[in-house]
């Protein structure tokens, strides 16, 4: 039987807990609850919003719809292309730009922190206006400076999958390098001290000591980056307008807004994110069992 003490610190810790949990089930837990029950039925509407609206219910219909779509089996091919491509650039280049702080060799250390952390902190929409400008054709002096006039497609749409990795990387380098940074700051003084009198060098002491030693921040960034390359959505939505290879539906996240919104079938909509949420968790699933097998024993 639970003693006084036991009880108040299970009072205590579940007022703290309180509104944590309210407003988890608000705003993570009911909107999974209706998106599901929202994919079981067919809903779809006039797009003059004229012609009523009828809704049946299909069951798993719209997830077999959905799986057998075209356009949504490309989008997840054009994920893992970019997954390919963005977390590596991504991990490896953070975590140099980190170990070069770290070294003490940078110019104006304080200087380059503000500069790489300065694009994650600029406002979407800002981000939005200033790719958008220098990806489209006659108006960018980027694509002047490369040859491309007003009437060829510039580099949105030549290579639309390095440049949307282009401003991805750009957008969250910064964030990742902070967390490896705050990781290589508590690396102990003394392993640094005892492989400095070995004889390890700089490179040595970035790329065999440190590196292994905040091995926890690296694998974490990268998970939160391979989920976040799952649901990619704002850059290519960024160059819909300025390319002529990105579509409405070349990602999931887009396939899952032009369903809603040009297609007004919701209930597509809610089984195709379900089903990205889904692909997240055993992709995120899959790169922790990869982790932990690499892992020292």
């Amino acid at each position: 039987m639970a003693t006084p003490l036991v009880r108040r610190q299970r009072r205590s810790a579940a007022l703290f807990l309180a509104p944590f949990l309210v407003l988890f089930a608000a705003v993570t837990l009911a909107p999974l609850g209706y998106a599901a029950w929202l994919s079981l039925y067919s809903e779809q509407s006039s797009g003059l919003g004229l012609g009523g609206v009828q809704r049946r219910f299909t069951g798993l219909g719209n997830y077999a719809e959905a799986v057998t779509d075209a356009a949504f089996q490309q989008g997840f091919l054009t994920i893992a292309g970019y997954v390919a491509v963005y977390v590596p650039v991504m991990i490896l280049g953070a975590l140099g730009v980190a170990l070069l702080l770290d070294s003490g060799l940078a110019v104006a250390r304080r200087f380059t922190q503000v500069a790489v952390f300065v694009p994650h902190a600029v406002p979407g929409l800002v981000a939005a206006l200033i790719w958008l400008y220098l990806y489209t054709p006659g108006l960018s002096p980027v694509t002047d400076w490369l040859g491309q006039s007003p009437n060829t497609p510039g580099p949105a749409s030549t290579h639309p999958l390095l440049s949307v990795v282009n401003i991805a990387v750009w957008e969250w380098m910064g964030y990742n390098v902070v967390i490896f940074y705050a990781a290589l700051q508590a690396v102990p003084e003394q392993v640094l001290e005892a492989a400095t009198l070995d004889g390890a060098g700089r490179v040595q002491l970035a790329l065999r000591i440190k590196a292994p030693l905040i091995r926890p921040a690296v694998v974490m960034a990268a998970l939160f980056t391979v989920i976040g390359g799952i649901q990619l959505f704002t850059e290519p939505k960024m160059l819909l307008s300025a390319s002529t290879s990105i579509t409405s539906t070349w990602t999931p996240n887009l396939y899952t807004q032009d369903a809603a919104f040009s297609r007004n079938d919701y209930g597509l909509a809610a089984a195709a994110s379900l089903l990205i949420a889904l692909a997240a968790a055993g992709l995120s699933f899959a790169v922790m069992r990869f982790a932990d097998r690499r892992s020292p024993s």
